[in-house]
């Protein structure tokens, strides 16, 4: 009895120590990001910045994989299921807490089957409208919205994604009504108000700061808690008047729940570096990108929090996904 106890115990340490050696030699071969949107968006291209630079401090590749569609909901259930081995990893933006209020038999959890790594920074979204519009404020669109009610529509880049309910935020606390046209991806949804068939979109600056600048977008608000470096002229939604309608963007890295904790903080620590190298900083400013420092412990916190306050919005605005 005493040799079966003693070979469970040396057993046991082989395989701590096995996993501990497994944590510390990460990573030993490329590493699969998975992207849950189409390429060119701004969720896409946010980690192409970053990558570059991390991938070459890890000395290892990093493949990126865009697995779109369903809000988003494909690309994560994949890593929701992938080995917790940190080869698999997720980059997603503030719609990674969103989709469990649209999609209840999701087959995974955002914060249960999900451990946050590293935030990539955040940038609000702008409220952007034509150059033909008559709308010159956001008072101007909310005045016009109640004047004729359904009257008016908007983009987004899907159900349940992040630029669909910053719209949903504006519509709640401006008490306005609008038709929501969806589009797989932000070129497209921006591209329509470009044309004029669409009247407003909620787009992430990186998108649509080229546009404005060339004057084939106005924009209105941003909806961040201030007003964003990248674009100082243009007013917050709260300076607009509207309560409660701010809604910016994050972007992240997420790896199965069960992963290493030293796994875990060698990403974090080798992407925070990556994120504070001097051209990777250049870079994502010029995408309207600004930094979110947080620990892996506060940014799991702060997508728990989105999960119930988006839960609530969704429930207020009776939204849904078909």
């Amino acid at each position: 009895m005493r040799s079966t106890y003693r070979f469970l115990w040396v057993a046991g340490l082989l395989a701590i120590s096995v996993q501990s050696a497994g944590s510390q030699t990460w990573p030993t071969r490329p590493i699969h990001a998975v992207v849950p949107v189409g390429a060119g968006s701004t969720t896409d291209i946010v980690p192409r910045v970053v990558f570059e630079q991390l991938s070459s401090q890890l000395g290892q590749p990093i493949v990126i994989e865009n697995r779109g569609g369903a809000g988003g909901t494909i690309g994560s259930a994949l890593v929701a299921k992938a080995d917790p081995d940190g080869y698999t990893i997720l980059v997603h933006s503030s719609a990674h807490a969103i989709s469990s209020s649209f999609y209840p038999n999701l087959g995974y959890h955002p914060t249960r089957d999900f451990a946050a790594v590293v935030s990539l920074g955040t940038s609000p979204n702008v409220l952007v409208v034509p150059p033909s519009s008559p709308f010159r404020t956001a008072r101007d669109l909310a005045a016009a919205a109640k004047a004729k009610p359904g009257a008016l529509n908007f983009s987004s880049v899907g159900i349940g994604t992040a630029t669909h309910l910053s719209a949903e935020r504006f519509i709640l606390s401006a008490d306005i009504q609008a038709m929501h046209v969806p589009f797989k991806g932000g070129a497209e949804a921006m591209l329509e108000v470009v044309a004029g068939r669409i009247d407003f979109f909620f787009g992430p600056v990186g998108l649509v700061r080229p546009q404005l600048r060339d004057g084939r977008l106005r924009a209105l608000a941003v909806n961040g808690a201030q007003r964003a470096a990248a674009l100082p002229d243009v007013p917050t939604t709260l300076e607009a008047g509207f309560v409660d309608a701010e809604y910016p963007i994050w972007f992240g890295i997420f790896v199965p729940a069960r992963t290493p904790r030293e796994i875990i903080a060698t990403l974090h620590r080798e992407a925070t570096a990556a994120l504070n190298a001097p051209m990777v900083k250049a870079r994502l400013a010029e995408l309207g990108v600004e930094p979110m420092p947080l620990t892996p412990n506060e940014f799991h916190a702060q997508v728990e929090r989105e999960v119930a306050v988006n839960a609530a919005l969704v429930k207020a605005g009776n939204l849904k996904a078909e």
